[in-house]
């Protein structure tokens, strides 16, 4: 099995950015492997009365905020929405955080589904197979743009896509990322990943070369071993404003450390 990372993706929402960036420095020294926030406009839960109110802020300012304010930890966004920004512009934003941070960057990417984001700030929602052709599309167009900028990244820029469509995303995951994030029951994982790998047989990919990543309850460490089993490398906790409370992350990197042999 691979070596097990713990990520925590500290979700932009209901918090000073203070208070995110103390979390952002608090994570880093206890250890995490990967800090991530999230590409929304608006809190997605939380808000009273109405759960998508509250303060909040934007996904890649704040990711070069983070690659200045940070030195270990890897960073990105779990995942940008491909909605929000030209292709070419987004791998040009892409490159410039990865350099700023001296290849820390994890490039995290999906099609889009909060259409409050959408109507608020005038994108189109379409329809999910829409927003999924257009990520299709996209994704030749940001690894041609990546090969071509000058300076190009730091090094090899991982890239992560999140989904579990199985007649579609898991088939852009098998053709273009090197990192599959999901969230799910373990049952649910095992069988969107025996997907991924059937999709990965189909377009002539290694599935050994696509590392498996998933969303955790930050309480739920009793499910760790089972993912890991069903082959999970990166285990992702989601922390939300208006404080971050990393006591929980501390028993998993705890768990990491046992499994790695640290």
């Amino acid at each position: 099995m691979s070596d097990v990372r713990i990520a925590v993706q500290i979700q932009p929402q209901h918090a000073d950015y203070r208070t995110i960036r103390n979390a952002a420095a608090e994570a880093e020294e206890l250890g995490v492997d990967v800090i991530y926030n999230w590409d929304h406009f608006y809190p997605l839960y939380g808000g009273e009365p109405d759960p998508n109110v509250g303060k909040h802020f934007e996904c890649w300012t704040m990711l070069g905020a983070w690659a200045e304010a940070t030195e270990r930890v890897r960073i990105g966004a779990l995942v940008t929405c491909n909605s929000y920004r030209n292709p070419q512009l987004l791998a040009d934003m892409a490159r410039t955080v990865d350099v700023i941070s001296e290849g820390r960057l994890i490039f995290g990417i999906g099609s889009g589904w909060f259409e409050k984001d959408y109507d608020e700030y005038g994108y189109e929602f379409g329809t999910a197979p829409g927003r999924l052709r257009a990520l299709d599309a996209a994704m030749p167009v940001i690894r041609d743009r990546l090969a071509n900028l000058d300076p190009p990244p730091s090094g090899r820029l991982p890239i992560l896509i999140g989904g579990g469509g199985e007649k579609v995303t898991l088939r852009i995951v098998a053709e273009h990322a090197d990192i599959w994030h999901a969230f799910g029951s373990v049952e649910t994982f095992t069988h969107k990943s025996s997907v991924l790998d059937d999709w990965c047989g189909r377009v002539g990919r290694d599935p050994r070369t696509i590392e498996r990543s998933v969303g955790v309850s930050p309480k739920r460490i009793d499910l760790a071993e089972a993912y890991r089993s069903a082959g999970a490398a990166e285990f992702t906790i989601g922390l939300s404003g208006p404080s971050y409370d990393m006591a929980p992350v501390r028993d998993w990197l705890a768990w990491r450390d046992e499994v790695n042999g640290a």
